[in-house]
């Protein structure tokens, strides 16, 4: 197909090409040649009369136009893609969709496990695939990397619908079988004990950080890990208090020997949203997920009032 002479059919390579900055990923990408890709991007060199990509030393590099196109072929793939592919009949007893879901681990171990109960009653053919929380996560749903997003709020798009998931509030959580058990966490004992804080990967500040360090209220960080789910075993035989999501706590409580403790300052809760392309409004398959989802949120605030 052709659109002002050129063949649409080159969008799709020139997109991979603009991504991979690399005429050889791209290829394996779409499992074509390399001199087949070389071809594609000689025809997408002719038609915008620009090299598009340079050789940089040892890299490829985007020219201007390159970089000025690059988010509108994306974004005109990732329509054609929520057009074509949207299912306007979606039954999940039937379908065999694969879903991609951006999430943290502290999502994925308290909330997901109850997405995928219920998912399991109504269907054994749909597929999920989790994805790690990088910087800017909603870059990945504008790309059409990712089907949902479920992040803290501030890592939404106001671009993109989203919808209100739960709110969590954060405690601490020592050994218990250290010297703050049975003990009050007062101010003082928050500050003079050692901490251990969870630090992602890409380099960003974590909720809690950031307002921690907003109100002034210093932490001596003796150890860091780059998941949430290791926090509480990292505590375990030792005084080092952890700060951490309240629903993981209580997870972590019934399985192995930690104490929980309100904080000694007011935190506040951290909301957290799902989020989808506005191109997938009305995709039944997102809508269901996304009722899925609130469906677990719900039975998970639930157990967390009648919790301890």
């Amino acid at each position: 197909m052709h659109f002002n002479k050129l063949d649409l059919n080159l969008l799709v390579a020139l997109d991979h090409m603009l991504t991979l900055k690399s005429v050889s990923r791209a290829s394996e990408r779409m499992s074509l040649t390399q001199s087949a890709m070389s071809n594609a991007l000689t025809r997408l060199r002719t038609y915008f009369d620009d090299p598009l990509l340079v050789q940089v030393g040892r890299r490829m590099e985007l020219t201007p136009r390159a970089q000025a196109m690059q988010h509108s072929v994306r974004d005109i793939l990732v329509r054609i893609e929520a057009t074509v592919a949207t299912d306007l009949t979606f039954d999940p007893s039937q379908s065999t969709r694969d879903f991609r879901i951006i999430l943290s681990d502290f999502t994925m171990s308290t909330l997901m496990p109850r997405v995928l109960e219920l998912a399991d009653r109504v269907s054994s053919s749909i597929r999920f695939q989790f994805l790690p929380q990088v910087e800017s996560p909603y870059q990945a749903i504008e790309k059409g990397d990712a089907d949902v997003l479920v992040a803290p709020a501030p890592l939404t798009s106001p671009e993109h619908p989203s919808e209100y998931l739960f709110s969590e509030e954060y405690v601490c959580i020592t050994c218990a079988s250290s010297r703050h058990h049975g003990e009050p966490m007062t101010m003082e004992r928050y500050a003079g004990a050692r901490h251990v804080k969870m630090e992602p990967t890409t380099g960003a500040a974590t909720f809690e950080q950031q307002w921690l360090e907003k109100k002034g209220i210093h932490r001596d960080i003796s150890l860091t890990s780059y998941t949430f789910a290791s926090l509480p075993q990292l505590i375990l035989g030792s005084d080092r208090i952890a700060t951490v999501h309240k629903h993981m706590a209580l997870q972590y409580q019934s399985l192995i020997g930690v104490d929980i403790h309100p904080l000694p300052f007011d935190m506040p809760l951290l909301e957290e949203r799902i989020q989808w392309h506005a191109y997938r409004d009305q995709d039944p398959g997102i809508r269901w997920l996304t009722d899925l989802m609130q469906s677990a949120a719900s039975s998970m605030s639930s157990s967390h009032l009648s919790s301890p």
